[in-house]
């Protein structure tokens, strides 16, 4: 089987790590990256790849294009995708209506995977707090732990708050309406239905997320632990080699790892 040609929207370390990752992999070929200023960081990456600042020909180049550029910048890539017909996975976070619009536009005529956190483990963890949220009574109150390297500015975590949805979503609750996040608060004075959220930022924590489901008799706890960022580079792979085999459509990670 030929390697999938896969070009990188972004150049810094998530690019960086997927590349790194690809030429390990003979499944995979980097066909381009596009870079605003190749020169820059083209020590950064394996010897030989291509960079270019002109984003069509990387879409050209390429049977996949993995987005990890900035959320400026998602816009003109899903456009740039959909008009080359090139499958898409985007991992950036925090995007806004307008950039979450551009990948459903492109999603009518390419396949796109779009997830807040390209990890798998993430996507194992979501589908078990589904099952969990769903099946235990409004006894137990939810509490979503978090933790993150000190350089981490949002919180919650994007991450943590896609959990927070997963569960509202499968008690029937509308998120804003019990989202609830008080830093300088003791959690347990939240309501009992809020889906409550606890932060640190400590050291270089790559991510750590603990769902807790608590009723006054017993506990369930589900959780997730990063020991290296190279994770998301790894779940944007296997997305990469899954994406290139679906009709147009807008897909997650749990499409991905067949969760869903």
């Amino acid at each position: 089987m030929s390697p999938v040609r896969t070009g990188l929207a972004g150049a810094g370390r998530m690019a960086q790590a997927i590349a790194a990752l690809a030429a390990e992999d003979p499944g995979f070929s980097v066909a381009g990256v596009w870079a605003r200023d190749p020169d820059a960081v083209r020590e950064a990456f394996p010897a030989g790849t291509p960079l270019s600042d002109d984003l069509a020909a990387v879409v050209r180049d390429s049977e996949v294009l993995i987005d990890f550029s900035l959320p400026g910048a998602v816009a003109a890539v899903a456009s740039a995708a959909a008009g080359g017909g090139t499958p898409l996975v985007c991992g950036v976070s925090g995007l806004g209506s307008s950039e979450l619009a551009a990948l459903r536009d492109a999603a009518a005529s390419v396949p796109v995977v779009y997830d807040r956190n390209m990890s798998q483990g993430i996507a194992v963890l979501s589908a078990l707090v589904e099952s969990a949220a769903r099946s235990l009574d409004a006894v137990f109150k939810v509490r979503i732990d978090e933790t993150h390297h000190v350089a981490k500015k949002d919180a919650p975590s994007g991450t943590a708050l896609k959990l927070g949805e997963v569960v509202a979503g499968a008690r029937g609750r509308d998120f804003a309406a019990v989202r609830w996040y008080e830093p300088d608060a003791d959690p347990d004075s939240a309501p009992d239905d809020a889906v409550r959220f606890v932060v640190e930022r400590r050291g270089e924590v790559p991510g750590d997320h603990d769902v807790v489901f608590a009723s006054s008799s017993e506990r369930v706890t589900l959780s997730h632990s990063v020991t290296t960022r190279d994770v998301f580079a790894q779940g944007a792979l296997r997305a990469a080699r899954w994406v290139v085999r679906q009709p147009p459509g807008l897909y997650d990670m749990r499409d991905v790892l067949g969760l869903s």
